[in-house]
């Protein structure tokens, strides 16, 4: 994430994670004040054991772009509504609207949750007991709709 501000946010997607039993390393890397860290982790990252990057950034929101054009792993931007936003439309498009050759998938306004989703998913699709704790994850949401509906007939 790109300040310790963005921590309350972030903090759902690093639950999400360890609920799927995924290792999770979390770190401040500002790509506005720490230029030399974030070009270190994201040209490394791939060579260091990571999988996927969930990066979280408010206000100009540069960091999961950043992070993109440098590293051959799949990125994935949280937009945080940061004290300095613009009703957090700016880190939204900041994050959105990448040119073509740099992707970064990118989750709703403090979505951090399904950012966590997201990167369980895609390491599931390699692992396939990461992809068992996701189904199941989503027949337990299932099954909370199914009961909901009962209890709201009843």
């Amino acid at each position: 994430m790109g300040s310790t501000s963005d921590l309350p946010v972030m903090q759902e997607a690093i639950d999400m994670l360890k609920e799927f039993e995924i290792e999770v390393e979390v770190d401040i890397v500002s790509a506005h004040r720490t230029p030399e860290k974030l070009f270190d982790f994201s040209k490394n990252a791939h060579k260091n054991g990571y999988s996927v990057i969930i990066a979280g950034a408010g206000g100009a929101a540069h960091l999961p772009g950043m992070v993109a054009a440098m590293s051959p792993l799949p990125v994935i931007g949280v937009p945080v509504k940061s004290s300095n936003s613009i009703d957090g439309w700016d880190s939204i498009l900041s994050i959105l609207q990448m040119p073509g050759g740099v992707p970064v998938a990118t989750v709703a306004l403090n979505g951090a949750k399904n950012a966590g989703i997201l990167a369980a998913q895609i390491i599931g699709s390699g692992d396939k007991t990461v992809l068992e704790r996701i189904i199941s994850y989503k027949e337990g949401l299932k099954a909370k709709v199914v009961e909901g509906a009962k209890s709201l007939k009843s």
